[in-house]
Parts: C-alpha cells; structure tokens; sequence
C-alpha cells in the first residue's frame, strides 16, 4: 500500500494550530493575553524562519497542560476544534485527503505540533495514523512535559523511520506534502515530495529540484 503523508499546519489548514492554541487560551483570558501571545508570537517567528529551539518551545507551550484537569483540557479542546479549526480547514486539502483514499493510499498526516492539539484535529480530517511530538502523561494527566523524539526537522524522518520499521510500510512510491522548509529533510526521503503554498526557502528549492508547487487555499 502506497503512503500519502500530509503536513498539517499551514498545508491542511490555513494557518498553525499550535500557534492558534495559544491565541485561544489568551483571548479567553486562560493565559496571559500579553506576556504569553509575545512568547508565543516570537517563537512562531523563529519556526517560520527555521531556527525554532524545539525544546524551549515545548516546556513553553505544554505547561499548561501540566496545571490543568483532564476535563477541563478537553473543554477547552472542543472550544478550540469549533471557533478556531473549523474555519481554517481547507476544503481543497480534505479533497485531496479524499483522493488518496479512494486510491487505496495508506494515509498519515505528520506534525511537529503536539498530540494533544492534534489529535482531534486528524480524527476531523478522517485520517487515522498520527505522528506528532508527544506529551507525557502520568496518573492520568498531562505533566506539562514532552516525551520520545520531538516530531520536527530531522526528527520527523526519526519518528517516520521507526514506525516504518514497526508496521512493515515502505516509503517507495509514497508522496509527502508540505508548505514548510523545515520538512525538507523529509520530502526529500519520499518517492513524490509536493511543496503546498510553500514558504519562501521551500519554494525556491521546490523549483531548484522541479518538486510539483500547488495551491490549496
């Protein structure tokens, strides 16, 4: 069976969930309006310019899940999946979802963005098999921590390599999409890398290397 991985923030979506997680949590007062949406706003900078520091990253944005309740948490998640990723997924990218499963494709969407944020969001999309940077649980709940190889740069060939290694899969003939440079060590392991509304360093190497460029906003 042939992969067909998908990017997720800015590829399936219009626009980062990771980052819109945090403008929710500002703006219904759960986190500083100002403090926080400044960190959060200067480290989406940084990833956009490809020199995020994942880890500082990580023990910024999970803390709050290491402070609240479970139910509390899955409150706020479904706030979330209504007013801030229902408006911003792409008709074009479910349509290209759908597309590659009617051709019996074995779909798997791949994010640097947390499971926690995620999850939900590629159960919407219908798509199944997730990796993203985990969060570590005990008792029950979030710590607030990370946990395994963060899903992002070069870490996502990691995570991507061992669960091919666990589910027999192979990356021959297998397409990946993303609109981001740093997911160029990825897109360039697959048989079909596609740069989506890609930034300005992907699309420069998307045209270097005569990678297919499309559009799905």
């Amino acid at each position: 069976m042939r992969l067909a991985l998908f990017d997720l923030d800015n590829t399936l979506l219009a626009g980062d969930s990771d980052h819109a997680w945090g403008d929710y949590l500002c703006a219904r007062g759960i986190l500083d309006g100002v403090a926080y949406k400044a960190r959060n706003d200067a480290f989406y900078q940084d990833y956009l310019a490809g020199r995020l520091n994942i880890q500082e990253y990580l023990n910024f944005s999970l803390e709050i899940l290491g402070r609240s309740e479970m139910a509390q948490l899955e409150q706020w998640h479904r706030e979330f999946m209504r007013d801030c990723i229902e408006p911003i997924i792409l008709a074009k990218g479910q349509a290209l979802v759908e597309q590659h499963r009617a051709a019996g494709d074995k779909l798997l969407i791949i994010t640097a963005t947390n499971r926690f944020v995620t999850a939900p969001i590629a159960a919407r999309l219908g798509v199944d098999t997730l990796l993203a940077t985990e969060c570590e649980m005990r008792g029950g709940r979030y710590t607030g921590l990370t946990t395994d190889v963060p899903c992002y740069k070069e870490g996502k060939v990691t995570r991507l390599d061992r669960w091919l290694a666990e589910t027999g899969y192979s990356l021959e003939d297998s397409y990946f999409y993303s609109d981001s440079r740093n997911d160029l060590s990825l897109l360039e392991r697959v048989s079909h890398p596609v740069a989506v509304d890609p930034d300005p360093t992907l699309r420069a190497e998307a045209e270097q290397r005569g990678w297919p460029i499309i559009s799905l906003r």
